[in-house]
């Protein structure tokens, strides 16, 4: 065996290979889980390019309704100090269109901040790869707290409403 080929093997064996999944299951869990990773590594440009250029994200608060570009720059501040957030999927379940075009998943979460949250969303496919159009973030009450939660809100939006009028 002559030394180039046994140097071309040698590389072959050594080079890290990227990992390409398996099912498009795999490759929109792995969008999804590389997107709340970049996120808990505020790595802004990384969790950016996982959307759309139309991408909504919808959050917590019923006003947060923000293109990619306004969520951007809502989130900028937190990116820069080097400190955004993290989100854990717990569980997550996707589907898919017939032509395997468009996905859509839901999601339970684990954050440090909000305690149980639940996302949702759609992603396309964009040539080979899987982006994200929509998210929208929530956080579950369970059911026995809805009607505290449901009178605490009636009077937060009152509030809100008459802090607005002149």
């Amino acid at each position: 065996m002559s030394t180039l080929t046994l140097l071309c093997l040698t590389l072959l064996t050594v080079t890290p290979r990227t990992a390409t999944p398996a099912t498009p299951t795999a490759a929109v869990n792995a969008v999804l889980d590389d997107w709340h990773k970049a996120a808990a590594q505020a790595d802004e440009a990384r969790y950016f390019g996982h959307l759309t250029p139309d991408a909504v994200f919808l959050g917590t608060d019923a006003t947060e309704r923000w293109t990619r570009d306004e969520f951007r720059g809502w989130a900028k501040p937190y990116f820069s100090k080097g400190k955004a957030w993290s989100f854990t999927s717990v569980s997550r379940h996707v589907s898919f269109s017939k032509d395997g075009a468009v996905a859509w998943f839901d999601e339970a979460l684990s954050t440090p901040n909000m305690g149980p949250a639940r996302g949702s969303g759609v992603l396309v496919k964009d040539g080979g790869t899987w982006k994200i159009a929509q998210y929208n973030l929530s956080i579950p009450i369970p059911n026995e707290l809805m009607e505290d939660f449901k009178q605490r809100i009636e009077a937060h939006e009152k509030t809100r409403t008459e802090k607005k009028s002149p």
